[in-house]
């Protein structure tokens, strides 16, 4: 009964965090956008989260090595709160750019943090449900942030406070709890050559839905904004195209195992690509027809970056989807932190319907990519394939969630196997 509520706290403590994470990450777009912010400005706004995101993945485990998982959580969740009150009180664009940065690298920390402890309840029967709750957690928590602004609002204090509220909140599962503190964070296991030489169409898909993935997540509110939308407008034009990606994963996950991923990633990238066409073509104004592209839209992007994880885990080793994963995670994070940057510039050359040429652009260099490698290699057998699994592709992924990922399993018992002494037999117990 204890590892159960300990579980539930942990979620609920996720959850705080992710609602904090949507309702800022479009906050800071539309309101950046209505204190006349340059489109240059919200697009690195963007890349300083990812920048940060990435920094605290690859630093936080050193941090919680030295304090402890409690003392490190609490240090993450207080920073990042004062971090969306300083929004509030320095509201010009270097300072968010800035502040951005840190509230990446505070978020990756206490995600990685309630991570560790559910990766340390976890065992072998259990692990693949738990990924599969806290998956859907993350995605609905994330999404309910972004219509909470619908409610509260851009203007005022009233919505950075409730974000502050939700992350100084997310500290009391961890705060109060009396278990034993969990094994070290896991560290990024990053080998690039591994990866590209495992599956390029991996590696290829990674950086893709890292650069439309970030373009789409910080500049499609500013999109929405600069067509006339109010902030309840934008709230439910990005959270309808959130919510049809998280039930996309659904059928596209057990599509891609029962036939080659690489069909399910051509599919999915090329419809994507063509309703970036069509926004591009049809530019529509405030309307149905925005909505239903959107919708659209991410349906057929959000499943991308996990049917791509999935395939790269089908021609890895035994062993070898920690590194796989891990490379993965970087390719990702530098698209993460390029993709808004670029969109910006394109978005001040060409206005707010450019946006959807990057994300146009690159979706379709992944269906090709896709094809092409069709006529290279043969799929593997569905009956070898590890299951699909949920994840999403933006940046809520840590090193930490690789561990927790079920199909890590193999990779913690080859550790478990090098460290076990020489002269100790497996077998059973006496």
């Amino acid at each position: 009964m204890a590892s159960v509520i300990k579980i539930y706290a942990l979620f609920l403590g996720s959850a705080l965090l992710m609602f904090g994470g949507g309702l800022q990450g479009l906050l800071l777009s539309v309101r950046g956008a209505e204190e006349e912010f340059s489109l240059l400005a919200l697009g690195l706004i963007g890349t300083g989260w990812s920048v940060g995101f990435v920094a605290g993945s690859i630093t936080v485990p050193m941090i919680v090595r030295k304090v402890g998982h409690i003392r490190a959580f609490s240090v993450m969740a207080a920073i990042g709160t004062v971090t969306i009150l300083l929004n509030l009180l320095w509201i010009n664009d270097v300072s968010w750019i800035v502040l951005r940065a840190l509230s990446g690298f505070c978020f990756a920390g206490a995600a990685m943090i309630v991570e560790s402890w559910l990766n340390e309840v976890a065992d072998n029967r259990s692990r693949g449900t738990i990924f599969s709750i806290y998956v859907t957690i993350n995605m609905a928590s994330s999404t309910l942030g972004q219509i909470a602004m619908s409610v509260t609002g851009t203007a005022g204090y009233i919505p950075f406070v409730v974000g502050a509220i939700s992350f100084i909140c997310a500290v009391l599962p961890t705060a109060l709890t009396s278990s034993p503190q969990p094994k070290p964070l896991s560290s990024a296991k990053l080998d690039i050559g591994l990866l590209y030489r495992t599956s390029p169409v991996a590696a290829i898909a990674a950086f893709s839905c890292g650069m439309a993935n970030g373009s789409f997540g910080t500049l499609a509110p500013v999109y929405g904004y600069e067509q006339g939308l109010d902030a309840s407008g934008i709230a439910f034009l990005f959270a309808i195209a959130a919510i049809l990606g998280a039930i996309a994963q659904i059928p596209a996950g057990r599509l891609s195992d029962r036939i080659d991923r690489r069909l399910v990633l051509i599919g999915l990238a090329g419809a994507a690509a063509v309703v970036g066409s069509l926004l591009i073509l049809i530019n529509p104004g405030p309307g149905v027809i925005m909505y239903v592209l959107f919708a659209a839209y991410g349906f057929a992007a959000n499943p991308l970056y996990a049917v791509a994880v999935a395939h790269a885990n089908d021609f890895a080793r035994e062993g070898e989807f920690a590194k796989i994963a891990g490379g993965m995670l970087l390719i990702l994070g530098v698209g993460l932190a390029i993709g808004p940057a670029v969109a910006s510039m394109l978005m001040g050359a060409l206005g707010p319907v450019a946006l959807f040429v990057i994300t146009a652009i690159f979706h379709g260099v992944l269906a090709l990519t896709a094809f092409a490698r069709m006529r290279v290699r043969g799929p593997v057998d569905a009956a070898e394939r590890a299951p699909f699994r949920s994840m999403s592709g933006d940046r809520q992924v840590t090193p930490e969630t690789v561990a927790l990922d079920p199909r890590a399993d193999s990779d913690e018992a080859d550790i478990r196997d090098e460290e076990r002494p020489a002269n100790v037999q497996i077998g059973t117990q006496p």
